[in-house]
């Protein structure tokens, strides 16, 4: 419920728009219980053959006798209570005034009701004359085209009701999907894992939609239904206040009906919801993975797996139908048990001419028969806007539910923040490229200060100080899950300008180790320098745009192949975008295409190939001009005449520049300045090619095996 009612907040900008429509449904309900007054004239009419003319002088009349019948009662019973005060005090006398107090209060009631229905049958009458021909059958075509100028009026103001509760709706929608994406977006890089991407999107759709439906409902049938059940109301009161008590007295049954049912609907959305996230996850896994499906022949295993999910989603949701559809009938019969009581209660007053029902007044007069087929239309008229209510309620648990989804996601938070206070890195000037100024806004001295160094006095370097990005790597260790650690005791110096190949077995924490500089994660202990400052202190966002990063799964945009190089400069030229892909060889092959760097890429790049997509993305790096470098496995898709020409362009554009290279083919080590081994989580070892392999056993296994595969 609380997470519902925080969804409702984002309609708040709109509730100009909500007022609106408040007043629609309003005015719309107020016609609605207008079309059943018109129920009585029209049976007076057929069933008497009077005109109005007639019929409302003849009430008139039978008041005005009425009047003239009880006024002299109303004046005898005066009288007596005159004589009675004169008499002296006894008991008898306060007997015969009790009874006396009794009478007059009757007679003065029934006088004063004839009096109030005179008057109204009198300004009825100039209304009548006034709006009425004289002719019966003109008075019925007369009231029946009230009838349907008042439904069209009606109709007029539901649309407009429905249409603003549409656009508040769609729009609070619009701003909460925006606010998902922008909080989901800033999560860490390991938080996507806690939920998968299938789940995300389920949230981002279907869940949506049924948050969307649960706020449609309460802004639009939770307001317009209630309304015109009370016009319904407030015009049955006025012929019978008390059948119309009888027939809501079971209001509170069926909200405790309710009740019990929305929360096992709630129960079921959730389940419901859950399904729908399975099936979203089957559907990216075989779509993506499509090559190995069809190589692997696993089409009918996945159509085994997407028919599980389907047929539980199948049974999950009967399960909604069904708690759905039990809500109406269940509403619809205490209603026509209600309908029922009010019915036979006035029938009796009809045929017996009484006003009372089990010594219980009911009527101040006799009813006739025509008022009591006017009093069950407008019960009945009740009965359907509370029968539409019923499956409100059901609807709005599935709201709840489907709230409860999305702000589990909007609430989490990243690990790490974005230190919009911190220092910034300026970026670096590459003439000469060792010149880098460091700058911080206005905080403690303290916060620009590297870690374990004196730092500048004041955040701002001179502008004769010539600073480099140097890395290292201080006791870092980190691990995704607490039993599992990834890195160990991390200890390293990385000169500025130096390149620094990475290598390892599959899965000793290459990847992780690099991802600590960008700051994808934080380490669990120790610290990540960057000339000196930790990069916790630093403004991710400046911190960020030092740093160009190629990975071995390519990952390029459905966008034109010039968007994708653009991708972290948007404000680049033309000129310099190409000139990134001339330096990553990747000029050539665009321009051959038939839109050449308007070439739209396809979902993921599939468009091109493999080598194709990894000197894109080597180009989307070189136009960022990076002042730090990570390439992991950055030629893994090329052939060797390509990789030659990416190994001559990173020799030029590394320079100056602190490059980080995981790679498995011994041969990119030729651009390293040192290579640095990892094992299990630890450095083994740190050197050049030819003292690693005079004392490094891992190092050594691993150019023994590269050996063998380049033999085989």
């Amino acid at each position: 419920m609380k997470n519902f009612l925080r969804a409702l907040r984002y309609a708040l900008p709109y509730r100009k728009r909500l007022i609106l429509s408040i007043l629609c449904a309003l005015l719309a309900a107020v016609f609605w219980g207008l079309n059943f007054t018109a129920i009585y004239p029209v049976l007076k009419l057929l069933t008497t053959e009077q005109s109005l003319h007639v019929w409302i002088d003849n009430c008139i009349a039978q008041q005005q006798e009425q009047i003239d019948r009880l006024q002299p009662r109303v004046d005898k019973l005066s009288d007596e209570e005159e004589k009675l005060k004169k008499m002296e005090d006894s008991s008898l006398k306060e007997k015969k005034a009790r009874d006396l107090a009794a009478e007059m209060f009757k007679a003065e009631s029934k006088l004063e009701t004839a009096r109030r229905y005179m008057y109204y049958y009198r300004v009825l009458r100039k209304l009548i004359y006034l709006v009425f021909p004289p002719d019966c059958f003109l008075t019925l075509v007369y009231v029946i085209g009230l009838v349907v100028v008042g439904i069209a009026i009606k109709g007029f103001f539901e649309f407009w009701q429905e249409t603003l509760v549409g656009s508040v709706v769609n729009l609070s929608l619009f701003d909460m999907r925006n606010r998902f994406y922008r909080n989901v977006i800033h999560l860490d890089v390991d938080q996507f894992g806690d939920h998968g991407t299938s789940e995300l999107m389920a949230r981002f759709t279907n869940d949506m939609e049924v948050l969307g439906m649960g706020k449609k409902t309460l802004f639009g049938r939770v307001i317009a239904e209630p309304l015109r059940a009370l016009s319904c109301v407030v015009v049955a009161c006025f012929i019978s206040w008390q059948l119309t008590l009888m027939f809501l007295i079971l209001v509170p049954v069926a909200l405790f009906v309710l009740t019990k049912v929305g929360r096992l609907m709630k129960r079921a959305t959730h389940r419901l919801l859950e399904r729908m996230s399975n099936i979203y996850k089957i559907l990216q896994e075989s779509f993506k993975g499509i090559r190995v499906v069809k190589a692997f022949t696993m089409e009918p295993y996945e159509r085994r797996r997407f028919c599980t999910a389907t047929k539980d989603y199948y049974h999950k949701s009967m399960m909604v139908v069904k708690l759905d559809a039990l809500a109406g009938p269940i509403i619809e019969l205490l209603g026509v048990v209600a309908v029922a009581g009010a019915l036979l209660a006035g029938a009796y007053l009809v045929l017996r001419h009484d006003t009372h029902f089990f010594g219980m007044r009911m009527t101040s007069q006799p009813m006739e028969a025509e008022t009591l087929l006017q009093l069950y239309a407008l019960l009945a008229a009740i009965a359907d806007p509370v029968r539409k209510l019923s499956s409100v309620y059901t609807r709005l648990q599935s709201g709840w539910a489907a709230a409860d989804r999305i702000f589990a996601v909007m609430d989490k938070h990243p690990r790490v923040l974005g230190n919009s206070d911190g220092p910034r890195l300026k970026r670096l000037l590459h003439e000469p490229r060792e010149a880098v100024p460091f700058v911080g806004p206005a905080a403690p001295d303290v916060d620009a200060a590297p870690s374990g160094t004196a730092g500048p006095t004041n955040g701002t370097p001179s502008a004769g100080a010539g600073i480099s990005r140097s890395v290292e790597f201080r006791d870092v260790c980190f691990s995704y899950a607490p039993d599992r650690p990834v890195l160990t005791n991390i200890n390293l110096e990385v000169r500025a300008g130096e390149v620094i190949a990475i290598v390892g077995k599959n899965g000793c924490g290459k990847t992780t180790l690099l991802g600590l500089l960008p700051r994808f994660y934080d380490p669990d202990h120790g610290t990540v320098l960057i000339d000196g400052f930790d990069v916790r202190r630093l403004n991710l966002r400046s911190l960020r745009t030092q740093i160009s990063v190629v990975t071995q799964d390519t990952i390029l945009f459905d966008d034109t192949i010039y968007n994708n190089i653009a991708y972290g400069n948007r404000r680049a030229r033309r000129e310099d975008v190409e000139a990134a892909a001339q330096q990553a060889f990747a000029h050539d092959f665009i321009v051959r295409l038939p839109h050449g760097y308007a070439t739209r890429l396809g979902e993921a790049g599939s468009k091109l190939a493999g080598g194709e997509k990894q000197r894109i993305a080597l180009a989307r790096a070189i136009l960022r001009d990076p002042s730090i470098l990570i390439l992991d496995e950055f030629t893994s898709q090329a052939d060797a005449e390509h990789e030659m020409q990416v190994h001559k362009a990173l020799r030029e554009f590394m320079r100056g520049r602190t490059t980080f290279v995981i790679t498995h083919r011994l041969n990119t080590l030729e651009i390293a300045d040192r290579i640095v081994v990892l094992d299990g989580g630890r450095i083994a070892a740190v050197g050049t090619h030819d003292e690693l392999l005079a004392s490094c056993s891992v190092y050594q296994r691993l150019h023994e095996a590269h050996s063998q595969k380049l033999c085989a």
